[in-house]
């Protein structure tokens, strides 16, 4: 279990205490602004003692920000985030503390890597018979290291060209159901995703639970399923002023953890930064803390 987790001792002994944590960002190897260094490089500014990489069906930038942790002595986590479709809905699984060379995780994220790649050129057919022209080409150069371009590459060539206020007015304008940039897509099944996590030894986290904006009703059978699926925990996001009281009363009357992050991508104004997460109020139980995410050697 401890492969996917660096700590050096000193950071092991704080942790159960004031650690200050992200579970959830995002380098240049998928929809991410700063490469993996620069991100570790930002979370060592902003005083973050354990950041885990999450990029898009993508580890490939888990070696270069582990590294970067390293010299920065600050713990890290090695992760990934599974793009999943559920119920007709598009749904987002956190794995951390993984190991990023799992044949069986690798094999997987590929499969939706090139999924992507396929949907990237319907989107750009869509947007250019709807008059933007060359949208593929402007996302590829957003893209940096990323595998596969996604609709935020997409969203900030909008941006770029002035078609869009800002990539939030871009997704709204173009990129979501109903607009012409909008192209449905069949990711990975839930079931799919937990279990490419557990076998790469992680920890399932189920992502921003409080985005899919789900009925009361219809986010219980979510639950339910990521719980007989092998789900082991919930997501609280949305930076410093979110209210997470309905994940923490859902982790406590179905038995998740909960783990935290920022879902950082960009310093851009209004984005919430690295190390930015709601407080958890005492006795809930905390991902990090548990004893098997504590190796006591790197």
């Amino acid at each position: 279990m401890g492969k996917g987790f660096c700590y050096d001792a000193k950071l092991v002994l704080s942790a159960l205490h004031s650690l200050r944590i992200d579970l959830h960002s995002h380098s240049t190897y998928s929809d991410g602004v700063l490469t993996p260094t620069a991100l570790i490089q930002r979370a060592s500014r902003n005083r973050v003692d354990l950041l885990a990489l999450t990029d898009h069906d993508e580890v490939g930038g888990v070696a270069e920000a582990a590294a970067a942790a390293r010299a920065a002595g600050i713990g890290f986590v090695a992760g990934v985030e599974v793009s999943v479709t559920w119920a007709g809905l598009t749904l987002h699984v956190l794995g951390l503390g993984i190991d990023p060379r799992n044949a069986q995780l690798s094999s997987g994220l590929a499969g939706i890597r090139k999924s992507r790649a396929v949907r990237a050129v319907q989107i750009a057919r869509q947007l250019g018979a709807s008059g933007i022209a060359d949208s593929l080409d402007g996302a590829s150069r957003f893209a940096g290291d990323a595998a596969a371009i996604g609709r935020g590459h997409f969203a900030r060539f909008l941006v770029h060209q002035g078609h869009a206020a800002d990539t939030k007015n871009a997704f709204k304008k173009y990129l979501v159901p109903g607009k012409c940039g909008y192209v449905a897509h069949q990711w990975a099944s839930l079931g799919q995703a937990i279990g490419w996590i557990r076998n790469a030894g992680g920890h399932a986290v189920l992502a921003h639970p409080d985005q899919y904006r789900l009925v009361p009703l219809k986010m219980q059978a979510l639950l339910d399923d990521f719980k007989q699926q092998g789900g082991q925990a919930l997501e609280i996001s949305g930076g410093l002023r979110a209210n997470p009281m309905s994940q923490i009363r859902a982790a406590k009357y179905f038995g998740f953890s909960l783990s935290a992050g920022s879902d950082f991508h960009t310093a851009a104004h209004g984005s919430a930064d690295l190390g930015d997460i709601p407080a958890i109020p005492e006795g809930a139980r905390r991902l990090w803390q548990d004893a098997d995410m504590f190796p006591s050697a790197v």
